[in-house]
């Protein structure tokens, strides 16, 4: 298993509901020191749930607000597993009970000079479309209120599951500012131009019920006592993607994302270059392999 050039700082083994599934821990560091409270925490899975990587945002202090230093942990993180076969699913998740991500830390950015601000946000914006870039699907789990750049992040993600107690919205109009790292763009592809402006003029705040009925939310499910259904139920639909070849769910992730922005008739050219580059790999000949001597097929993206 490739490892990532961060420390290894802990090992546990939590059961999650139904499965058992073994977390490596690691801080993600560009000197590989570690800390006891990193602002984005890793976590490697095995067992059942071997090929899923979560990031934890881990910044109890300030909602998970996001910094300079998160972004940069975060930013890390990604490029850490970008190229890592081993990884067939991200998950995105808070380590802090009640709250996903309460948007930018705005006594940070109270702190920084005009000319500081535009840099940021720019940074923010390349930090969340690299979450979006990344070749394996990205799920995220909202366990708690998702505002601003909170839920900028989770529009840049694959798909969306949300607790019932979730509150989302994209409020910047409130500080007579706008949406700043994607969320003009991404919200109205998700629930479409009408309503997206609606949730932005107004700066409503929808709970995971309501998200889920326009669209903004894949699913959503009654909060537990420990507050974490959301990843629970994340986890679950992670499991069902790991079995499948992760090549083709690569190649129909870049054909439904570029084929979204597209007229139809370039869309199917670009469904077309994508199903050549499964023909020739390793995982459709184990397919159809497996599929004639009626076995689980064993693929290794290859």
């Amino acid at each position: 298993m490739m490892m990532y050039s961060t420390t290894l700082s802990m090992l546990r083994v939590t059961r999650l509901r139904s499965s058992l599934c073994q977390a490596a821990w690691h801080k993600v560091s560009g000197r590989g020191l570690c800390t006891s409270s990193p602002d984005i925490v890793i976590e490697k899975l095995s067992g059942d749930c071997d090929g899923i990587t979560v990031f934890g945002l881990n910044r109890p202090q300030a909602k998970n607000a996001i910094s300079k230093n998160l972004l940069k942990e975060f930013m890390e993180g990604i490029e850490n597993v970008r190229h890592d076969r081993s990884v067939r699913v991200v998950l995105v998740r808070s380590m802090v009970p009640g709250v996903f991500c309460a948007g930018a830390d705005l006594k940070e950015r109270a702190k920084m000079k005009p000319e500081e601000v535009g840099p940021f946000v720019a940074k923010a914006r390349a930090c969340i479309s690299d979450i979006e870039n990344l070749p394996m699907p990205v799920i995220v789990a909202l366990d708690g209120i998702a505002l601003g750049g909170g839920l900028e992040m989770a529009l840049a993600c694959d798909l969306r599951v949300a607790a019932t107690t979730t509150k989302m919205g994209l409020v910047e109009t409130k500080l007579a500012i706008i949406p700043g790292a994607g969320g003009t763009q991404r919200l109205p592809r998700i629930v479409g131009s009408a309503k997206a402006k609606e949730l932005i003029f107004t700066a409503a705040i929808v709970d995971g019920k309501e998200g889920e009925e326009i669209g903004l939310v894949n699913y959503v499910v009654p909060q537990n006592e420990t507050g974490d259904a959301a990843y629970v139920r994340s986890l679950e639909l992670a499991k069902r993607i790991i079995p499948n070849g992760p090549i083709g769910i690569k190649m129909a992730k870049v054909a439904i994302s570029r084929g979204m922005e597209v007229d139809l008739s370039t869309g199917l050219s670009i469904e077309e270059a994508c199903y050549a580059q499964v023909i020739p790999t390793k995982d459709r000949i184990e397919g159809l392999m497996a599929f004639r001597e009626k076995r689980t097929p064993n693929f290794k993206g290859e």
